[in-house]
């Protein structure tokens, strides 16, 4: 079977033959999908303050009676394409103060290490055509202690763990519920939703369960009249609303056989109860809330209005299952106002079989336990599809139809990005911790939904160099906290894998993107290197707080020569030389452009050689602080500054180049020092003689000594990948010359606030910095062969093949969630009922880092934009991966 062979690649390729900025449109399967954001309060667009704090602008106990301006949120929350109708789950346990309508968790102010939410929810199943979506979330019986949450963390600091809601014994002798939501597809525009309640406790009990139907508020900033309505109809919720009318949310009755009762509000804010002011409605957004939990007479007895609620009560014996099933689609003019069972039956069954089928195709000889991190990475991917509306432009300046900003608001945040006009479906890093693009994080998603659905990866690489959101200037934007902070150019890179597990044959894809990643290689040239000698800075570049200065605001006078940026910069110039050849094959015009990044490469090479960026006795490469005066002091602390030069390879086919008499020319003088040992060119030898060019920041001397320090199992290699600092700085380290800056190996949580202390480099295993690696030693692997080898681990004594070494790497990568000899999953940390409860165990999270010492899951638990970078990992491991250069292995390893 091959991969095109499945039902859901069926589906997907219906979108074939249009263009990508049309691809939505194309594929009437995406009509529906996960794009519901799992928070919008405290995010920057719906931040219209002065002092532009986020967080408080929009609180959690807004959230239920404020109406969001430019997304909805809700929890398991599906919604058209377009954002104008949500459907979503809400719970109530009896005893909450408020309904469970959307995730808790605290803000950055408040949590002892930054944002960090509250809850234990996983997505379980995910295809990319949205035909399927299961979401599984546990939920105590007794209070849920939100204010304990909020109080135990603010009296926590720095070095303390944070308080989790499993520490306040919530979930102690079971009593909690586990509800899974699923959806399933009949077709494009009929989705029928499933949602199970399980009592885990030892009593019987109660549960309230009220899928939940609502319309974006559209209306109040544009001051129309002519509002969407929902009502009932024969016990189901009809719609009424330009785009979408006719839909129906149909309803069968409860387990014991009683129907839902239908309550009805408007999507209004309760202006009464946050600000003291005039009601906009009498049935505001916190009616249906305020009816069920107090009794309020908060609904619309007429039984309409802009938000739909139907609510079923569950009575279930201890250990016990419950159902409710609901079918939200657009009728035919036959068909009636019906339930029916076994075509509910039928369809779930219909696209579970699809889901198997599919990931089965991927990669059949997959063992049970890598078939499960594929599959909920892989879901993990598809529910953080979001869509993601932000007009720039109208939120500096306010709506017409409201009130002015403040304006330190209008020249405030992003304001010089007033061109980007976001209406798009992006793949988000955690639609809760980061509920928006990143950069740098949206290349990586890319390269995991390339395996899945190549159109969308396709997609996402070209949508952010689009007019819309690439910055006239070249830039593109770094993520809504701040556009103008600068990541990590990395979209080169991940077009060309992202071309690699397409098969090798997309060339229109690859065009388009290096069209615009051109304007943004200018950029860089112009803006991030001051002193116009091809030695890069960049500030943070994405990694927060690796460094024991802050890179992004040094002290008047001073500026910084960055290893990291530097490197990015020779292997962003390397991306497009392998772009430009790939083009080249097709369109000889393109083999000046080989010749021109070839060159910028040997320019940045050459200055890097130069700096004394690269301290010989070491065998490492340090940041170089530069004073007024001129003087530089090295940075001599060993973390993934010094790593990122490796990743600066490629390996370029004689044959491919023979034509590039230029190419030869401006290289002449490299390939002699190559000849003496020397130089970033170098000539390799096949069976006939020399067969391919070798292009890398490093020499394969250097490599080995740098590679050295890293595989180094006291330094930094960890049993579950490489850590981001080494551990030989777990003594606080105090940096030579530079008074005050200090560095320790943290291998969990930051114990410094520099960025906010909501993430830590200085010490865990990040996925895409490893993966990097992983790639680019099957680089060296290529192009040097079997004879070069490296001691792995260090000091070990044994010789491999870089091959072994990546697959080595990868394995300790894959490794993080599988058992191991206890049958633990490391991801867990030492938490007993995560590894040895039933109902906790295999459900899997993907976090946004690892603990350098064990692999625990830290940081944000559902970022799995680019830690499903192990899907790639998984379905292309290093004993088998695909190849830039060869596009006949490439598309039989595809099918």
């Amino acid at each position: 079977m091959t991969r095109s062979d499945t039902a859901e690649h069926r589906r997907l390729a219906e979108a074939t033959g249009r263009a990508e900025d049309d691809l939505f449109d194309a594929n009437p399967w995406y009509e529906w999908g996960p794009y519901l954001s799992e928070r919008a309060w405290g995010t920057v667009r719906e931040d219209y303050s002065a002092d532009g704090d986020a967080w408080s602008s929009f609180p959690h106990d807004h959230a239920r009676s404020r109406a969001y301006r430019w997304n909805e949120d809700g929890m398991a929350g599906i919604s058209d394409i377009r954002h104008e109708l949500c459907l979503a789950l809400a719970l109530w346990n009896g005893r909450d103060p408020i309904l469970k309508e959307r995730m808790f968790g605290l803000t950055g102010p408040q949590g002892n290490h930054g944002e960090d939410v509250k809850e234990y929810w996983w997505y379980m199943e995910g295809l990319p055509s949205h035909s399927l979506l299961q979401w599984r979330y546990h939920y105590p019986q007794e209070e849920f202690p939100y204010q304990r949450l909020v109080e135990e963390n603010a009296r926590r600091g720095l070095r303390d763990l944070e308080f989790e809601l499993m520490d306040t014994g919530a979930f102690d002798d079971g009593r909690y519920w586990s509800v899974d939501v699923t959806y399933a597809k009949a077709s494009a525009t009929d989705i029928y939703m499933s949602i199970e309640a399980t009592n885990h406790g030892p009593d019987e009990a109660t549960l309230h369960v009220l899928p939940t139907l609502w319309f974006h508020n559209t209306w109040r900033w544009a001051e129309r009249t002519d509002l969407p309505r929902l009502s009932l109809d024969q016990g189901s919720v009809v719609v009424d609303h330009p785009l979408l009318a006719g839909y129906r949310l149909d309803a069968a009755p409860g387990p014991d056989g009683t129907p839902p009762q239908a309550l009805f509000c408007d999507n209004e804010t309760n202006v009464p109860r946050l600000y003291g002011g005039a009601p906009l409605t009498e049935f505001p957004k916190d009616g249906i809330n305020d009816h069920v939990v107090s009794g309020a007479d908060t609904v619309n007895p007429s039984q309409h209005g802009t938000k739909a609620a139907l609510w079923y009560q569950l009575t279930v014996p201890a250990g016990g299952t419950r159902q409710v099933r609901l079918r939200l689609h657009l009728p035919s003019a036959a068909e009636g106002a019906r339930w029916d069972d076994p075509e509910f039956d039928r369809v779930l069954a219909a696209r579970r079989s699809d889901a198997d089928e599919f990931y089965d195709a991927l990669d059949p000889h997959l063992d049970e336990e890598r078939r499960r991190v594929l599959r909920q990475a892989a879901a993990g991917l598809v529910w953080s599809k979001q869509m993601y509306p932000y007009r720039v432009s109208r939120w500096l300046d306010g709506d017409p139809a409201g009130p002015p900003p403040p304006e330190s608001h209008r020249h405030g945040r992003n304001a010089g990005w007033r061109h980007l006009d976001a209406f798009d479906v992006l793949a988000m890093p955690d639609p809760w911790e980061y509920p928006w693009f990143a950069a740098w994080d949206l290349a990586f998603h890319a390269i995991a939904w390339a395996h899945l659905d190549p159109a969308f990866a396709k997609y996402q690489l070209t949508v952010l160099l689009r007019e819309w959101f690439q910055h006239p200037n070249g830039a593109l934007p770094a993520y809504e906290w701040n556009f103008d902070d600068v990541n990590p150019p990395v979209h080169a890179l991940a077009a060309l894998r992202v071309f690699v597990i397409d098969g090798s044959t997309d060339v229109a894809f690859l065009e388009r993107v290096f069209q615009k990643l051109l304007l943004n290689f200018t950029w860089w040239l112009n803006r991030q290197d001051p002193e116009g000698n091809n030695l890069f800075g960049g500030g943070f570049l994405g990694l927060d707080n690796i460094s024991p200065v802050d890179r992004s605001h040094l002290p008047d006078g001073v500026r910084i020569e960055q290893a990291d940026g530097t490197a990015w910069m020779g292997a962003y110039s390397l991306a497009m030389s392998i772009l430009a050849l790939l083009l080249a094959s097709e369109n000889p015009v393109y083999d000046d452009m080989v010749v021109k990044f070839l060159e910028q490469f040997l320019l940045i090479s050459d200055a890097l050689e130069e700096s004394g960026l690269y301290d010989p006795e070491d065998g490492f490469f340090y940041d170089r602080l530069v004073d007024a005066a001129g003087n530089g002091t090295p940075v001599k602390v060993q973390t993934l500054v010094g790593v990122i030069p490796l990743l600066a390879t490629v390996g370029v086919p004689l044959d491919r180049v023979e034509r590039l008499a230029a190419l030869r020319k401006h290289a002449a003088r490299h390939l002699d020092d190559s000849k003496r040992g020397g130089g970033p060119i170098f000539p390799v030898r096949g069976s006939r003689g020399v067969d391919h060019l070798v292009v890398a920041l490093v020499t394969p001397d250097q490599a080995r000594r740098s590679l050295a320090q890293v595989f180094d199992e006291n330094g930094f290699l960890s049993p579950h990948g490489l850590r981001s600092v080494s551990r030989r700085h777990l003594e606080e380290y105090v940096v030579p010359g530079l008074p005050g800056a200090v560095i320790d190996y943290e291998p969990a949580e930051s114990t410094t606030s520099m960025y906010g202390g909501n993430s830590n480099w200085r010490g865990p295993v990040w996925m895409p910095t490893n993966y990097l690696v992983v790639r680019s030693l099957l680089l060296y692997d290529e192009f040097l062969g079997s004879d070069f080898t490296l001691e792995y681990p260090t000091g070990s004594g044994r010789e491999h093949t870089v091959r072994e070494v990546a697959g080595d790497l990868a394995d300790r990568l894959v490794g993080i969630w599988l058992p191991d000899e206890s049958g633990r999953r490391p991801v867990f940390g030492a938490q007993p009922l995560f590894t040895d409860d039933p109902a906790w165990r295999d459900n899997l999270l993907f976090h946004e880092y690892f603990h350098g010492d064990n692999g625990a899951g830290l940081g944000a638990s559902h970022q799995t934009g680019w830690t499903a970078l192990v899907v790639d990992l998984i379905l292309d491991p290093p004993h088998r991966a695909r190849r830039v250069f060869d596009r006949q292995e490439s598309a039989q390893a595809d099918s």
